[in-house]
């Protein structure tokens, strides 16, 4: 399984809000195969970008309500907050050269 960190709805805003790393959330759920196939390609960015951004993951049908409040509608999504505020989104699974062309201002 993945080695990021999994977050929930009670412990999102200490863990993603509060927090004063760059932090990648990747809203996913158990049955769906595009958020299988991403999940490996986010822990090699994790790995090799760990000083710059932190992944975790947020399973949006044990955690509704961030879910929503996120306005979550199509899955695998992935959300970059900073300072508390999403900074970027990216909706879908991507071979890792375009995951990381859409987070290249995050990881250099």
């Amino acid at each position: 399984m993945s080695n990021a960190t999994a977050v929930t709805d009670a412990s999102f805003e200490a863990d993603v809000l509060n927090s004063d790393e760059t932090i990648l959330v990747d809203f996913w759920a158990e049955w769906c195969g595009p958020c299988r196939a991403v999940s490996p390609i986010l822990d090699q960015i994790a790995s090799e970008h760990s000083d710059k951004i932190k992944i975790v993951k947020l399973n949006v049908d044990d955690n509704p309500q961030t879910a929503m409040k996120y306005q979550i509608t199509s899955i695998p999504a992935m959300k970059v907050y900073r300072a508390g505020e999403v900074v970027k989104t990216v909706i879908g699974a991507k071979p890792k050269p375009a995951l990381e062309a859409d987070l290249a201002d995050f990881l250099a």
